[in-house]
């Protein structure tokens, strides 16, 4: 494996990332700041515990994972799809080096940014609520596999994408409301039992799940089904990848 091409493309996305740092950080702590005053401060108090804890304290899960798919999404999408609007991939691809260690430097970058983003989010919920968390070590492993799964699938999206607007169709029409809907600010438990079962056709609520569940050691769903959801995910998405490069759809066109 060619590990200084796959670090020389991991520094360059890091070295643009910290260029932005302001951008790149204060955005999502400003967005995740509003969700606490207004779910937490401002509706919390009216809602009732859900299983053993309160309502600002169930929201930090579901808010972090919300910042995390969206910016893993985003930077892996951009990471791909700029060198292919100015058409300099071709060069990507005719250097000595494989598909995974281009994939490597890539999403693992944008994996990291995303990562770094839940940290500081994470940091600032202290602000809002008396946090405490279960299952420390579980809890960075689900962050760190869900910042990678989402940076798979916006690798195939930037490199789907033909120019700016399509880039933020799925994120902003599909994944944003998957996430909405799939208990980022509620117990799919207070559901009817009808749309219960529809919620849990929605992938996003196993990943989500899974994620309380470090926390509060309580989840929506089985932490297994949880477990098989990223699995399921990150193989589809490298499969897909896989047949991209061998193929060159978007690539050589």
């Amino acid at each position: 494996m060619n590990v200084r091409a796959m670090a020389t493309i991991y520094r360059f996305e890091m070295l643009r990332f910290f260029r932005t740092l302001t951008q790149s950080f204060l955005s999502p702590v400003l967005s995740a700041s509003l969700y606490f005053i207004v779910f937490g401060a401002a509706i919390g108090p009216r809602m009732t515990e859900l299983g053993t804890v309160g309502y600002a304290e169930f929201l930090v899960p579901g808010i972090i994972m919300l910042s995390v798919m969206t910016q893993s999404i985003s930077n892996a999408a951009f990471s791909i799809f700029y060198p292919k609007f100015i058409r300099t991939t071709y060069e990507l691809l005719s250097a000595p080096i494989s598909f995974l260690e281009i994939l490597g430097g890539y999403v693992g970058a944008a994996a990291t940014k995303s990562f770094l983003v839940a940290l500081v989010i994470l940091t600032t919920s202290t602000m809002f609520v008396d946090l405490q968390i279960i299952y420390p070590l579980a809890m960075l492993l689900m962050l760190i596999l869900t910042c990678l799964c989402f940076a798979l699938f916006g690798f195939i999206i930037g490199i789907w994408a033909d120019n700016f607007e399509q880039l933020q169709i799925i994120p902003l029409m599909i994944v944003t409301p998957m996430v909405f809907l799939g208990g980022s600010f509620y117990s799919i438990s207070v559901l009817p039992p009808l749309w219960q079962t529809v919620t849990l056709f929605n992938p996003v609520v196993y990943l989500i799940s899974g994620f309380r569940w470090t926390f509060y050691g309580q989840a929506d769903v089985p932490l297994i089904s949880s477990v098989l959801a990223f699995v399921l995910f990150s193989a589809a998405c490298l499969a897909v990848i896989w047949w991209i490069f061998r193929t060159g759809w978007k690539l050589r066109s």
